[in-house]
């Protein structure tokens, strides 16, 4: 008896959402809903919205797991259903910040409403003045201002110190590993009291942006460099060893090899520094103090944030005070989003994409090297 040919099965792609995965997803989905009302309606006295939704939400998994269990094995059913965790997390985490996102535009809509608000300051305007009177331009470049000086120092310091504990090995560079990564738990409230404390009592400055720049920086710094140190250990270090092995030194193999390498990681770094440093309260209310005019100057007097002038905002009892607060809140994640997209048009290429500038650069080079060796044969 010959025995059957059997053909092998076909490759089956994991990643692809077939149709009975579909199927499967809105089944499940409408069998939680009905079961979960149904559950709240006619059979319990449950109430609340947030156990509505744990209920759905595990009911979901059931159902999903019991459909998926139809056509597919146990291990199979075991990767759906972590799959649909993972993926129902990440839609409730934008689900929060939508929600977060459109309640404070929506409160702070009657002040955004009005031209004054961004180009005037509270000089003139107190708590029971209507929002025709008044605005946040003192906020806006006291913000400015603090997170640019702060980015001026932290970013080379930060990114400096991440190529030092990834080319310098030994007991020291453990040592400040540690030190930097104690520091990404420090508190705000300390930062600025150390800040306040040696700069404003015992080197006699006075409060200003400056000092407010300072104690972002401490906050910034340790995250820069964690985020910058994880991301250049990512860096091959085949790369490093071909650089070294044409004759480059380890100053110009780290410059232009493994920065330019980790260059979207690195700018990823310093996203992540700056919004730690952008959303401080404490430390600018110890440092910069509180002022309702504007102060284009940071070493120089008071100093206010968009942060600062939500909180003093918010405390008011009265109706546009508090709108002024939630507006200036908007326009503090505009802002954020704003210098984020600005850092990833920055440095948010992958490595060897180069733009039209850096290839005519990098063409001009090369046949400046063509001359060289031309020249050096003859």
């Amino acid at each position: 008896m010959t025995p059957e040919r059997r053909t092998p099965a076909g490759r089956r792609v994991l990643g692809e959402s077939r149709l009975s995965d579909k199927l499967a997803t809105l089944g499940a989905a409408a069998a939680a809903l009905s079961f979960t009302a149904l559950l709240y309606t006619q059979l319990t006295p449950f109430n609340g919205v947030f156990g509505f939704v744990v209920i759905a939400w595990l009911s979901f998994l059931g159902f999903y797991a019991l459909l998926v269990s139809f056509d597919e094995d146990g291990p199979a059913v075991r990767d759906r259903v972590a799959a649909a965790v993972v993926r129902s997390m990440g839609l409730l985490l934008i689900g929060v910040l939508a929600v977060i996102v459109v309640y404070t535009v929506a409160r702070g809509w009657k002040a955004l409403g009005h031209k004054n608000f961004l180009f005037e300051d509270m000089k003139l305007a107190g708590p029971r003045d209507p929002l025709t009177v008044g605005g946040i331009r003192h906020a806006i470049i006291g913000t400015l201002e603090q997170i640019g000086l702060a980015l001026v120092v932290t970013v080379p310091l930060g990114l400096g110190c991440a190529v030092f504990l990834n080319e310098i090995r030994g007991r020291f560079s453990r040592f400040v590993r540690t030190i930097a990564e104690a520091m990404t738990a420090l508190p705000s409230i300390v930062a600025g009291l150390f800040v306040y404390a040696m700069l404003i009592m015992g080197l006699g400055f006075g409060k200003s942006g400056f000092a407010a720049s300072v104690a972002l920086g401490v906050m910034m710094l340790p995250i820069i460099i964690r985020a910058a140190d994880v991301v250049l250990r990512l860096v091959p270090g085949t790369l490093k060893e071909a650089s070294l092995a044409l004759g480059a030194s380890r100053w110009r193999t780290a410059w232009h090899v493994v920065l330019p390498t980790a260059r979207s990681g690195l700018t990823t770094a310093v996203i992540l520094g700056t919004a730690r440093g952008v959303g401080e309260t404490s430390p600018v209310l110890l440092t910069a103090g509180f002022t309702a005019v504007t102060n284009a100057n940071p070493f120089s007097g008071p100093q206010v944030s968009l942060p600062l002038q939500t909180f003093e905002a918010v405390k008011s009892p009265m109706p546009d005070m508090i709108a002024r607060g939630f507006g200036t809140a908007a326009v503090l994640m505009v802002l954020v989003v704003v210098l984020f997209v600005l850092a990833r048009l920055a440095g948010g290429r992958a490595p060897g994409r180069l733009t039209a500038r850096q290839q005519r650069r990098r063409m001009r080079a090369s046949a400046r090297d063509v001359l060289r060796f031309q020249g050096r044969r003859r």
